[in-house]
């Protein structure tokens, strides 16, 4: 079949948009993360929920914990896997003694912020974040509000 065209289908990128809404980002890094196979084949369904997912520091290693990659509708026995187990992070080891520095001395969190695919493997956006208070949360919003509004006005006076 001479000029048949390969057909391509996109992975999703399954995004932790409270995250950043719940925490002041301070510094980002991409890790890769250890998968079974129905466990990525989930993901490529968009079927992860990141909202509660965190990450800790444990003897040198990073593990993601809280989040929630649903089992593989295919997979039946033992190919299915564990929605909720922890998952350990794949990082350098001078970004695994930063992220170690943050948490323990300054008291700072490791969220997940995005679930990616990048040259066929799954990559984990993970970010040392501060807590923002309840006064900082409606700042926020007041201030995207106001933009907002701005925006409609000046395409209503064009």
């Amino acid at each position: 079949m001479a000029g048949s065209k390969k057909l391509t289908v996109r992975a999703p990128t399954i995004e932790n948009r409270r995250a950043r809404h719940e925490f002041e980002i301070i510094e980002v890094f991409e890790a890769g993360i250890q998968l079974v196979g129905s466990e990525v084949k989930s993901i490529r369904d968009g079927q992860v929920q990141l909202t509660d997912g965190f990450a800790r520091v444990i003897d040198g290693e990073v593990f993601l914990m809280g989040v929630h990659i649903a089992p593989y509708a295919r997979a039946a026995g033992w190919g299915a896997h564990d929605p909720d187990r922890r998952r350990k992070l794949l990082l350098h080891k001078k970004e695994i003694e930063t992220m170690a520095e943050a948490v323990n001395e300054k008291r700072l969190t490791l969220v997940p912020l995005r679930l990616r695919f990048k040259d066929g493997k799954v990559k984990v956006d993970l970010a040392i974040a501060r807590g923002k208070r309840t006064y900082d949360k409606r700042h926020a919003i007041a201030k995207r509000d106001a933009e907002r509004d701005d925006d409609r006005e000046s395409r209503r006076r064009r």
